[in-house]
This record gives structure tokens, sequence and C-alpha cells, in this order.
């Protein structure tokens, strides 16, 4: 009995003993769980210090130091030292990579390295640092830091110096060399043709906040300047000089210590139009006091010779700057002189006549011997139009053919084509020639549209589109293609700017090579013809071709509205020197002879061109 007794007192002997093990053991894990709940690790710190340079959370680094720091260096010296250090070389897409945490045994401390690179004004930097961290009452780590951790070679009685200088922005010139923009004697940019180039050449102006995000990372700082429109905006890349820039250490004494980056000057690109800045002025003279547009190109080159839109506005007044006064009586004259009426689209009227034609014969819809039959001046197809009726202003004696409707502009002619042609053929080659497309230009020019979305609503629609009403938008360049396939067979040929660049078509096979020889000879007579719509625009010595063409803004038949003058015209000759086509536009013709008050103006313009 008294064995058994011993054994059971051994064994709850054993079982207390393990009882006090275990809970001496769950007291000290608790403790140290507890006590370690706040702790935090160096390269955490670290982390956080990082994530807060990033924001420029100078107060928030602050708050990571040490004790021992914060005892050497008080809250504003510390700040000013890293804000100025950090945005003076304008530090961005900082970051860290490679942390190693090592246990100083001997000093008791943490240390941290890591490399960190960031970008400047002067390019990328990289460095390795080793920072070091205390460990304080509140079982928290704080960083040591000093100045080197901004910079290695940053001493605390250095400091840090950024220099910038500014490549020249390169001059814009025309064809023949003459300048269009330059850099003035002070470095403010200089229009020297002012009114008479300024939509095309553009203007250049401070950066805004939105502008220099879009152009992170490119080298663009809050005092640049930058191209706002026109080929200054165009060509802004190449236009612009690069910075030249540096990073240097001084002692106390300003004495250069060590150049830490540098990128070298370099001066911003010229560029040649092909531009004639003659004939752009005769242009802008002749169409000065008027709302209106003109395109001139070398329909075999594809060189666009002339690019005008009036009113205008002075580009200086942008560098020179405007009075309040100025500015409210430029933003809100209702002739919209700022706008470059070149880029936008128009109702063609009549000029669109031609493009109905072609493609009527492109896709044998017609002949262009093909008698449509006399209609009078009013016609419709048959009573499911009510009491809508297509109306021309002349009639005229014998066929009702293709070269007599565009000689006297025969409104009827051209519906009854658009409803041969059909609707879906019609749509078809109308994008297949152009609309609807992009020109590749750098320049932001509208795409021509016809109908909802590319589609005609009915007949009507598509009969008043066969003679450029209805809704038929288009763009003046794009027009200026088309009408080059009248004197390259049928191919439509690409529009540039730039001095040098490759002559190529834009659309080949825009129409059969017969369809645009026939309208060259019918476009001929126009101008030759003594009953032509453009007869009083000839020139003795010279074949013009050419098309007249009245566009009325309006919303029905019975009201007045604003009209369009439009004629486009080109020379008829296989000589390069003579390869002349312009499209002409002038607003508000109505009670002025329509697109008659244009003719004398292009003819003026032509002669002072070849003569």
């Amino acid at each position: 009995m008294e064995n058994e007794e011993l054994k059971k007192s051994k064994k709850v002997l054993i079982i207390v003993i393990i009882l006090l093990v275990l809970l001496i053991a769950g007291g000290i894990t608790t403790w140290y769980i507890i006590s370690n709940l706040d702790q935090n690790s160096p390269d955490e710190v670290l982390n956080q210090y990082m994530s807060c340079l990033k924001n420029s959370d100078y107060e928030g680094m602050y708050a990571l130091l040490s004790e021992s720091t914060k005892s050497r260096v008080d809250h504003d010296t510390y700040i000013a030292r890293n804000k100025n250090i950090y945005e003076g070389i304008e530090a961005t897409n900082i970051e860290i990579n490679n942390i190693n945490i090592v246990l100083d045994k001997k000093a008791k401390k943490y240390e941290v390295t890591y490399t960190m690179s960031f970008d400047t004004l002067a390019g990328n930097l990289s460095y390795d640092f080793t920072a070091t961290f205390d460990r304080q009452d509140d079982n928290k780590y704080y960083l040591n830091w000093y100045s080197d951790l901004i910079i290695p070679e940053l001493e605390e009685n250095y400091k840090i110096r950024v220099y910038s200088n500014t490549g020249a922005r390169g001059d814009i010139l025309d064809r023949n060399g003459k300048v269009l923009a330059t850099n003035g004697e002070y470095g403010e940019r200089e229009y020297p043709y002012g009114e008479i180039a300024a939509h095309l050449i553009g203007y250049i102006r401070g950066i805004s906040s939105e502008e220099l995000e879009a152009h992170k990372g490119e080298g663009y700082t809050e005092s640049s300047l930058i191209g706002k429109t026109g080929i200054e905006a165009a060509f802004e890349d190449r236009l612009r000089g690069t910075n030249g820039s540096g990073i240097y250490l001084v002692d106390e004494n300003e004495n250069t210590i060590k150049t830490i980056a540098k990128t070298n000057i370099e001066d911003g690109e010229d560029i040649r139009l092909t531009i004639d800045i003659d004939l752009q002025e005769e242009i802008y003279n002749e169409f000065d006091g008027d709302n209106g547009l003109s395109v001139v190109i070398n329909p075999k080159t594809g060189e666009i010779l002339a690019m005008v839109s009036t009113p205008s506005f002075d580009s200086n007044q942008f560098i020179t700057g405007f009075t309040d006064a100025e500015w409210n009586e430029l933003s809100s004259d209702e002739n919209t002189p700022m706008l470059a009426r070149y880029e936008s689209t128009w109702a063609p009227g009549s000029s669109f006549k031609p493009i109905t034609g072609a493609i009527g014969l492109s896709t044998d819809s017609f002949t262009a011997t093909e008698n449509f039959g006399t209609s009078g001046l009013s016609w419709q197809k048959d009573e499911s139009w009510g009491d809508y009726r297509v109306t021309t202003l002349t009639t005229y004696g014998g066929s009702a053919n293709l070269r007599n409707a565009l000689i006297y502009s025969d409104n009827i002619y051209f519906a009854k084509a658009a409803l041969k042609i059909g609707s879906d053929t019609f749509a078809k080659e109308l994008l297949k020639i152009g609309f609807d497309k992009e020109i590749d230009i750098p320049l932001p020019i509208s795409s021509s549209q016809f109908g909802e979305n590319n589609k005609f609503g009915g007949e009507v629609e598509l009969a008043d589109s066969g003679y450029g009403q209805g809704k038929v938008l288009v763009n003046p360049l794009h027009v200026a293609s088309i009408y080059s396939a009248f004197v390259n067979e049928g191919n439509m040929i690409k529009p540039f700017i730039e001095y040098g660049e490759k002559t190529e078509y834009w659309i080949e096979n825009a129409f059969t090579e017969e369809a645009a020889e026939e309208i060259q000879k019918d476009l001929i007579q126009v101008v030759e013809n003594s009953g032509g719509t453009a007869h009083e625009a000839r020139i003795s010595g010279m074949t013009l071709a050419g098309k007249t063409g009245t566009a009325e803004l309006k919303s029905s038949k019975d009201e007045d509205g604003e009209e369009l003058g439009w004629y486009n015209t080109f020379v008829v000759s296989d000589k390069a020197d003579e390869q002349f086509l312009s499209i002409n536009m002038i607003e508000n013709v109505e009670d002025r002879g329509g697109s008659h008050y244009l003719l004398p103006k292009v003819r003026n313009i032509i002669n002072a061109y070849f003569n």
C-alpha cells in the first residue's frame, strides 16, 4: 500500500511540475508576444520612409527619425534641406531595391544596405546606401539620418547646386528658306508674317499642368514653353531644344566639389515646309475682310503650297501678351478669327458635282453622253416626294448630259445621277475615296462625312447629296486630293507639308482613268465655255479647269439662309512648274453674287503666282 501511495504521489508531483512548466512557458510566450506587438523591422521603416519621400511628405519622413538624429538636426532644418534638394534636382521615379539587413552586434545596431535610383533634371542617378536604425523605448526602430542618405558624397556642410540652359527652338521656314518662326534677340519667339500664317504656324506658350503630366519624363519643367497650335505643336518634338542641365556639390564657400550629373544642351531642328509664303500672303490679302479659306497644292507631287484662313490673328501677341480687353475682343469675335477654317468640314454645294460625276462614270451607272432629259427649273422623282422638289437656277439648250450639267451647274441632273448610282454604291464609293478617313498629315484635319453615320437617309437625301447639299460635309484638303485625281489618271495624291517628303498616291484608282479624263475635259469647259459658271475666271494663255459652288445653309427650302461660295480650280499642264490646284471658300456670299464673288479673287491669285 505504501508503495502504491508513493507511486501516486510521484505521479501527482510530475503532473504538477509539468503544469508549472507549461504555465511558465505560456507566460513567457505571452509576455514575448505582448512585448513585440508594436515592434517594426528596419526594412519596414526604410520602405515607409521612401514612400513618404515619393509623395514629398517631408513631415512623415521626419517622424521616422531617431531621437539621436533629432538632437542633431532640428525639424525646420531637416525639412528645408530635403525639400530644397529633392525638388531642386527634380527627383522623380524614386525606386529602392537590393535591400539587405545586417545586425552590427558590436554596435548593437541594425544596418540596412540598399540601392536607390531616381530621375533628375540632369538624368538618372543610382547609388548604394547604408542606413542604421535605433530601437527606442517604444520598442520601434527609427532611422539615423545624415545628409549622405540623400547623395553619398553630400557632407553636412555641403550644398547642392543645379543649372539648366535651354536649347534654342528650331526655326520654321517656307519652301524657299524664308523664316516663318524664329527666336528673337532676347529669346522670345517671333512670327515675321503675323496674321498671314497664324493658323498654320501656330504659336508657343507656357506649358499647362495637364501638358506637363502628359509629357512626364520628357524633360519639360513648369517653366517650359510648348507648341500649342499649328506647326509649332505638330513638330514640337523636333523643334524644341534639349536642355543642358547639371547637378554639382559645393562647399560652404561655394567652391565646386564634384559634378554629380550633366546633360548636354542641344538646339532644336529647323523645319522646312512646302508652303510658299509669297503665295500665302497673296491669298491672305485677297481674302482679308472675308470669312474664308484657301488650300493650294501641287496636284502632281502633293506639296501643300498654301493654307489660309480668314479672319486671322497675330501669333506674336501670344508671346508679347494680351490686355484683358484685347483677349476678350479676340475670343468673343463672332467671326471666329481663332478658327482654322481649312481644318473643318463644310457643305460643298455644286463644287461636289464633279465627284458625283466621276463616281457615276467609274461605276458604269451612266455614260458621259447619256441624256437625262430636260426638267425645267424644278423636278421630283414622283409623288412619293410630296411637295419636295429639286430646283436649279438656269435652263440650257442641248442634251442634259454630264458636260452640259457641269458647265451650267444643273442641280437636277446630279440629283438624278445620285439616284442612278444608288445609295449603297454611292456610299461605298465615297468611303473608298477617303470619306470618314484621316489624312496622314500632322495637323488636326477633320474627316469628310455624309448622311447619318455615312449612310443616306432615303431618296431625297441621296438626291440632294448628288449636288453637294443634303448632309454632305467636306474638308478642303481632302477635296484637293480628290480633285488631284482629275490630273493623275484617277489616282488621288497624298498631301504633305514638310519639304522633301516622298511623293505618293493616297488612294490609287479612286476613279477610272477614263472618268478622270472626262471630268477634266468637262471642267475646262466650265471655264472656257461662254455659258460656263466659271467663265469670268479664265486667264488668257492658260488652260484652267474649275467648278463653282454655292452651298445653302438652311433647314428648309422656304427660308433664307447663309450661303457658302466655292471655287475649285486647277491648271491643266504637263509642265512641272505649272502645277497648281486650289480649293477656295468664302462664307456669307448671299447678296454678293454667290460663288461668283470668289472668281476675280482666285483669278488675281493665279495671275500673281505665275507672273
